[in-house]
C-alpha cells in the first residue's frame, strides 16, 4: 500500500468527512480553524509537540469555503455556500454577521477599518460592521472572486475571467490598480507578501507569478512553473495554496499533485521539495510564528467524478518548520 504520510508529519485524527477547503490560524495562539465540504468549521489548540486537540465546532446550512479569524483570536469568521457569513465568539452560539446573493468565497477581518470583509460569486466585496444590519459597502467586481487576500489595508482580488484587482481597504471606491492575470488561466489562490508590496498568484495550469503593487516595482514581476510532473512537465496540476512565512518572506505552495513546496522568490530559487501525498491538497497555511505549516489532504475534482475514492479519507497534517527549509538564500547571480 502506497504510504499515506510519506513526510512523516504529525495527523490530526478528528479531521472533516469531506474536503477540507480552508485553514486558518488564530493571530495570537496555536488555535487551527478548518472550513469543510460537510458544512463544518472545526477548531483545534495544537500543543508545541504537535498534538492537535478539538475544541470547538460549528455547522452552516451548505459547504464552508473560507474561514478567518479576529486580530484578538476570541472570534471566528465563516463563509458558506449558503450565501452567508457567520460570526463565532468562541464558546458562544454563532450569529449570521453577512449575506450575499451567492456563495462566499472568501472572508477576511480587517482590525484597520473595524469590518468583516466578505468576497462572493455574486461579483461583490462587502465590508460588514458586526454591530449593525447590512453592509458598511460595496464593491462591485467584473467576474465572480476566485481568490482574495487582506492584509493591513492591502487587499487583492483574482476573479473569473483573470481580472486582477488592488485596493487601499480603507478607500474601497475606486481600485489602486486593475489589470489583467499574466498567467493563461483560471486563476485559483492568492497570497499577499508579509511586506504588502506585492503578492503571489496561483492558477490551475501549475503557475505562480508574483506580482508587486507600485508601478515602480513591475520590473521585478515574473512567472515559474511549478507542481508539474511527466516528460517536460507535461503532467500538470492546479496550485491550491500560496501561503507566506511572516518571519522570512518566504512561501509554500501546495497543489492537486499533492506535493507542498518551500520558495524565496527573491532569489528565484526553490527551498524544499517535499514527497507527493496521495491525494491532493486542497487548503494550506503557516501558523503566527511560522514553526507549523498545516495542510489538507482530500480530493479537488480537478480530474472529474470518475476519479473520486471514497475509501480515501480528507485527512489534516501538521509539518514542523525548521529555518533551514524556509530561510532565504543568497541570490544567484
Amino acid at each position: 500500500m502506497q504510504n499515506t504520510n510519506p513526510n512523516n508529519d504529525v495527523v490530526i485524527a478528528s479531521s472533516p468527512s469531506d474536503t477540507v477547503s480552508s485553514l486558518t490560524w488564530s493571530p495570537v495562539a496555536n488555535m487551527l480553524a478548518a472550513g469543510s465540504w460537510n458544512k463544518e468549521v472545526r477548531i483545534w489548540e495544537v500543543s508545541p509537540q504537535g498534538a492537535a486537540v478539538p475544541k470547538l465546532m460549528i455547522s452552516h446550512n451548505a459547504p464552508v469555503l473560507c474561514t478567518a479569524w479576529s486580530n484578538d483570536g476570541t472570534r471566528v469568521f465563516s463563509g458558506s455556500c449558503d450565501n452567508t457569513a457567520k460570526m463565532w465568539v468562541l464558546g458562544q452560539q454563532p450569529v449570521v454577521v453577512a449575506q450575499h446573493e451567492a456563495p462566499i468565497k472568501e472572508i477576511f477581518y480587517c482590525a484597520e477599518i473595524g469590518c468583516v470583509v466578505t468576497g462572493s460569486w455574486d461579483k461583490t466585496i462587502k465590508y460588514w460592521d458586526t454591530r449593525t444590519q447590512g453592509p458598511q459597502a460595496t464593491i462591485k467586481l467584473p467576474e465572480r472572486v476566485y481568490c482574495m487576500d487582506v492584509k493591513s489595508v492591502v487587499m487583492a482580488v483574482g476573479t473569473a475571467e483573470r481580472h486582477c484587482l488592488i485596493y487601499d481597504a480603507r478607500k474601497p471606491q475606486v481600485a489602486f490598480r486593475e489589470f489583467q492575470s499574466p498567467l493563461k488561466f483560471q486563476s485559483r489562490c492568492l497570497s499577499i507578501f508579509p511586506d504588502k508590496t506585492g503578492f503571489a498568484l496561483g492558477s490551475i495550469e501549475g503557475r505562480v507569478a508574483i506580482s508587486h503593487v507600485d508601478q515602480k516595482d513591475l520590473k521585478k514581476n515574473f512567472a515559474f512553473k511549478c507542481h508539474r510532473h511527466g516528460q517536460n512537465g507535461t503532467e500538470v496540476y492546479a496550485v491550491n495554496s500560496i501561503s507566506f512565512h511572516e518571519k522570512f518572506g518566504t512561501f509554500a505552495t501546495a497543489g492537486s499533485d499533492g506535493g507542498y513546496v518551500f520558495w524565496d522568490k527573491d532569489s528565484k530559487q526553490r527551498l524544499k521539495l517535499f514527497h507527493r501525498m496521495t491525494q491532493p491538497i486542497t487548503a494550506s497555511n503557516f501558523n503566527r510564528d511560522g514553526t507549523i505549516y498545516a495542510y489538507a489532504t482530500g480530493y479537488d475534482w480537478s480530474k472529474g467524478a470518475e476519479h473520486w475514492n471514497k475509501d480515501i479519507p480528507p485527512q489534516i497534517f501538521l509539518h514542523g518548520v525548521t529555518e533551514a527549509e524556509i530561510q532565504p538564500r543568497a541570490k544567484v547571480n
